[in-house]
């Protein structure tokens, strides 16, 4: 027996009643197809405190290890913690399962210790969106090599033409909004996927002209892209703080 008004029907006799529909057909609408984007090439950073800190791509083998560590720090009442670790908790859930489109996470390491996190995704080829950047060792300006480094790649290996940042906490928007004078587009007009907030951005002249050289000369160096063997196999191991230094 027909459950619905007739208006539901086809207007036209049909040869079934009933669409069996194969699940990979409905995952591949809902996940879409990704951009052919560059890989992240490893690379080091001489911190300013003598530290040498590795650059690597989060793999799908970080994952399990990267989520246990962010249910400790979402559980942070300060400084906004708490909600940037859910957001970087959903994020990085979104990698795995293929909620996140064109997502691109960036882990800073020091001999195997995980002390840095970034990440970010492409809207389509001329937009790039920075979603987090994190630290977790207070010395040697970390979180600015963090930040360097995805905006590094977003504009300078992807060329993107702009790149749109907002700032859950003061400490962020002081390091990458203010200092680096990043100027924000109209709101309402324009909103930030991270909750509508302001959209700080750069685009191509200001990062040639002014902010590539500034972050450099922030942190002290620049970025190395040819790794040393002893650095490589010093990180091979990814383990995460004992104490969370925030």
């Amino acid at each position: 027996m027909r459950s619905r008004p007739d208006e539901t029907y086809p207007p036209t006799p049909v040869s079934v009643d009933t669409l069996t529909i194969d699940i990979g057909e409905v995952e591949a609408i809902l996940q879409g197809y990704p951009m052919q984007l560059p890989p992240w090439p490893e690379a080091t950073f001489q911190l300013k405190d003598g530290r040498t800190l590795y650059l690597r791509s989060m793999t799908e083998d970080d994952i399990p290890t990267l989520l246990g560590f962010m249910e400790r720090v979402m559980k942070v009442e300060k400084d906004f913690y708490d909600i940037v670790g859910v957001r970087v908790y959903g994020e990085i859930l979104a990698v795995k399962r293929k909620r996140i489109k064109d997502a691109f996470t960036i882990l800073g390491l020091i001999d195997g210790e995980f002390v840095g996190f970034a990440n970010g995704r492409f809207w389509n080829k001329d937009l790039a969106i920075s979603l987090h950047t994190m630290a977790f060792s207070r010395r040697g300006r970390v979180g600015w090599a963090m930040y360097y480094a995805k905006t590094y790649y977003a504009m300078e290996i992807c060329k993107a033409k702009e790149w749109w940042s907002t700032f859950e906490s003061y400490n962020g928007w002081r390091m990458a909004g203010l200092a680096m004078a990043q100027p924000t587009k109209p709101w309402p007009e324009y909103q930030h996927e991270l909750g509508g907030a302001k959209v700080f951005y750069v685009n191509q002249d200001h990062w040639n002209i002014q902010l590539k050289q500034y972050l450099v000369d922030a942190v002290g160096n620049d970025l190395n892209f040819d790794v040393p063997e002893e650095v490589r196999k010093a990180n091979a191991v990814l383990r995460v703080p004992e104490t969370l230094e925030l």
